[in-house]
């Protein structure tokens, strides 16, 4: 695929096939990951193929809003404490990876769906399925229609080679140590951070699917430790966790998924999707939580 600049491009090591779509950054040799922990970023990709602006209406930073802006550069310090990172260098806009493959809007495309296609969903009326219509702001994406072979080509190229890593990475996880926790990490606009009518807007919210999708220890340790770091955190509200988090958080099968949600706020500036003076002093709390829960006994969820 034709691809823009990168910023930032990453080093590490990934399919030579699946270059440009996403790197996996190990913490040891592959099959014998030194903790069950396994990191993700999903939506901190800043790559726009040639075929997806060629279609667009949108310049190239507004195309840009609905980045988890650097999201993955705040974990990258996590393979040095024994966890794995999985993130993507293609954008959201172009296929969001924490969505279904085929969760489609009809209304975007020139041709019919197939009948597989879930398209009566509430992410897909939002405008934010698989292929998204709007960015954050609600502004449209493309000036034309698209042909189904269009979302075929981006979810056979892109979604479907991370998960098959993601799910192999969890793979060796379960294999090395009996179980696997997946950390799904995310940013949300500040204005999202508000939600629920608190006073204060939330620094952090973890996403379980209400309990679904891990034991509660996991949640409950992650919240402790940040909230010992001065951070205000909320569970399921605004984001209870999407298809990553429902579709992998499987506790019965020893498999716990938490999603995180990071103010956008506390380290990036939100016009210009510069970093900010907090990027650093966040990073380092990230990594001080990463040590934390790489360090930490969870052999209770071997029997959750």
């Amino acid at each position: 695929m034709g691809l823009m600049n990168a910023v930032d491009p990453r080093v590490g090591a990934t399919a030579p096939q699946d270059k440009g779509v996403f790197e996996v950054w190990r913490a040891g040799p592959p099959g014998a990951p030194p903790t069950p922990l396994v990191f993700a970023s999903p939506h901190s990709g800043r790559l726009y193929p040639d075929d997806m602006m060629s279609a667009a209406a949108l310049d190239a930073v507004s195309i840009r809003r609905s980045e988890d802006a650097f999201v993955d550069d705040l974990i990258a310090d996590a393979p040095g404490h024994g966890v794995a990172v999985i993130a993507a260098h293609v954008a959201r806009a172009y296929i969001d990876l924490n969505r279904e493959p085929f969760e489609l809007d009809p209304a975007m495309f020139a041709d019919e769906l197939p009948e597989f296609a879930r398209a009566r969903t509430a992410r897909v009326a939002a405008g934010l399925g698989a292929i998204a219509r709007v960015v954050s702001e609600g502004q449209e994406i493309y000036r034309r229609k698209l042909m189904f072979a269009e979302a075929r080509k981006r979810i056979e190229g892109a979604h479907r080679p991370y998960h098959r890593a993601l799910e192999a990475l969890i793979a060796e996880a379960q294999a090395a140590h009996g179980f696997a926790i997946l950390v799904d990490w995310h940013s949300m606009p500040a204005a999202a951070a508000k939600a629920g009518g608190r006073e204060r807007p939330s620094d952090i919210v973890l996403g379980d699917r209400f309990g679904a999708a891990c034991a509660g220890v996991l949640p409950t340790r992650v919240e402790r430790e940040l909230e010992a770091l001065g951070y205000r955190v909320a569970r399921n509200t605004p984001y209870a966790g999407g298809y990553t988090t429902e579709h992998y958080g499987r506790p019965q099968r020893r498999t716990h998924a938490l999603q995180v949600e990071i103010n956008r706020a506390l380290y990036l500036d939100e016009a210009t999707l510069a970093p900010t003076s907090g990027f650093a002093r966040l990073k380092d709390h990230i990594a001080q939580l990463t040590r934390t829960l790489a360090a930490a006994d969870w052999s209770a969820l071997k029997a959750a």
